[in-house]
């Protein structure tokens, strides 16, 4: 009965739809079961749709919309606006653009002069569109990629956001000009968003911790969204704008966790949506393959690039490959360039099968990013410069005697427990700039560093022995397992304990060189026990006493 009712009213098969979404699944897990983001899977899925002759629907595109606006909004609440104005985010933005197009236009025409097809006719105009849209990174996938690795909060995960920003903005900035898309006068009273500000986080602060939290964030990402189109200012600009407005408030980090799993599902829509918009045929393939191979040359330009302007080898290679993607803007930028007729409408599925074919080759690089570093460390370590930017200088403990990697909510207890103790002299690692900054302004000992970070430990002076405990305290298991055998293989003899939210868990970190392991839902209940009788047994005397 419901499946009928929306059927008609939305016009939409659902049946069809959800039968699409089963498939999407399906294919998902399998690609998860390979090792692989299930994102690939969702793209074969489409693929394969297509090729049965389906067609996206009204819903899988409303999805699509959604899941892209949402993710938006998603990256401006873990923007800081400082971080887009470093010379390696917008200098290499910028660089990377201009001398990508450089390397590609000549290629283009020169491949055209050889008569390949769909470029023997584009004229110059033509090329450098084709050019310039495939300058641009996927952020979808991009901040799917880092999410799933748990590595937002990495250095190069933030200066990767910090770049594709640069580059949505440029891409926003073309299709206005393109579409002849001016803002309208109104758009000027958008201004006032910033006395609205302060309503937004009152609003924010009494939304809770549960479906009115949700519900905020859905209202502001999707009403402001259709504010800015109201005004003919791109609505998905103005989703990552109003993220970035309420950042700074200390519910944003849960607010954007509330969102994720919401986020995600509309997201399935829209890598379904690229694999259904390709209709190929097989003279397209020499291009796409050419295509592909600069792809290569685009993530190695990014690492460069960012090994130019002072970064390590490990933060430019992991940068570089989470960057090393086609862009769904590529799509759009054809899309507009085929209605103008400056493009012929071939060039729309040869951009679409590109695209998907460089998020299934990236997302397979990414799920083995950590060991391409160590296989090309060697060559990689040999073009670093010898002076750095500030945070990735040498990492220095002091005289600390115990440190505690992860200062979340976990770390910064710990940390407070073994200040009260006499002899211990507790120092933090945390990988996220901001945690570092409100830990150091209250007090704490506590310097940024990421321990997943193969390099770190050798950033990391332990060699003079003080360190005698070290506790690690990251959210992901496979993250403190990690930090634990890099410990031991830098020679480390000292105590090391860790955090851990389920049972089976245990085993592969005692495997990694874990002492002490400490779960954290069965500890708990004996800890709140413990506090409860602590509390009687102190209240007991008051109470005999009057």
């Amino acid at each position: 009965m419901a499946l009928k009712r929306c059927n008609s009213i939305l016009g939409i098969d659902m049946a069809e739809t959800i039968a699409w979404l089963a498939s999407a699944f399906v294919c998902g897990l399998i690609a998860r079961q390979l090792g692989l983001p299930p994102l690939v899977g969702y793209l074969v899925a489409g693929f394969g749709l297509q090729a049965t002759g389906a067609e996206a629907t009204e819903l899988i595109d409303v999805l699509s919309a959604l899941g892209v606006t949402l993710l938006l909004f998603s990256i401006g609440l873990k923007l800081r606006l400082s971080s887009l104005v470093a010379p390696h985010v917008w200098g290499v933005a910028s660089a990377h653009m201009l001398v990508f197009i450089a390397v590609t236009l000549p290629i283009l025409l020169g491949l055209g002069a050889l008569g390949l097809p769909y470029v023997s006719e584009i004229t110059p105009a033509g090329a450098l569109l084709v050019a310039f849209a495939l300058s641009f990174s996927s952020t979808v996938f991009a901040v799917k990629v880092l999410e799933d690795k748990g590595e937002m909060g990495a250095l190069y995960g933030t200066i990767a956001i910090g770049i594709l920003v640069i580059q949505d903005l440029a891409a926003v900035l073309f299709l206005a000009a393109s579409l002849g898309k001016t803002p309208s006068l109104w758009a000027l009273a958008l201004l006032a968003l910033l006395p609205l500000r302060r309503v937004m986080l009152w609003l924010l602060e009494g939304a809770g911790h549960g479906e009115l939290l949700l519900l905020f964030g859905v209202t502001v990402a999707l009403g402001g969204a259709q504010v800015f189109e109201l005004v003919h200012v791109k609505g998905d600009l103005g989703a990552l704008l109003l993220g970035v407005l309420i950042a700074s408030h200390p519910k944003a980090a849960e607010l954007s966790k509330t969102l994720l799993g919401l986020k995600d599902l509309f997201l399935v829509g829209f890598f379904l949506s690229i694999g259904l918009s390709a209709t190929p045929s097989a003279d397209m393939l020499p291009l796409v393959l050419v295509l592909i191979a600069l792809l290569l040359a685009k993530g190695f330009l990014f690492e460069q690039w960012l090994l130019a302007f002072r970064l390590r080898a490990r933060t430019a290679l992991l940068c570089g490959l989470s960057l090393a993607s086609y862009s769904e803007f590529g799509l759009i930028v054809a899309a507009v360039a085929a209605k103008s007729g400056w493009l012929s409408a071939d060039w729309l599925a040869i951009i679409a099968i590109t695209l998907s074919l460089s998020l299934i080759l990236a997302s397979t690089l990414n799920a083995r990013s950590h060991d391409l570093y160590e296989l090309f460390s060697a060559r990689l370590r040999r073009q670093e410069r010898q002076q750095r930017i500030p945070v990735e200088r040498e990492i220095d403990p002091g005289r600390a005697n115990a440190m505690i990697i992860g200062m979340g909510q976990v770390g910064a207890g710990a940390y407070d427990r073994l200040v009260q103790t006499a002899d211990m002299r507790p120092v933090g690692i945390d990988a996220d700039p901001d945690t570092v900054a409100r830990h150091a302004a209250g007090g704490r000992h506590v310097v940024q560093g990421s321990a997943t970070d193969a390099d770190f430990w050798q950033r990391l002076h332990l060699d003079d022995g003080h360190v005698k405990l070290v506790l690690l305290a990251m959210p992901r298991v496979s993250e403190n397992q990690f930090a634990a055998e890099h410990l031991r293989q830098v020679g480390y003899t000292g105590v090391i304990g860790a955090i851990a939210k389920f049972r089976d868990d245990e085993p592969a970190l005692r495997a990694a060189g874990v002492e002490q392991v400490f779960n954290l839902y069965a500890e708990a209940g004996a800890g709140l026990a413990q506090h409860v009788c602590a509390t009687r047994t102190a209240v007991r005397p008051a109470s005999g006493a009057t």
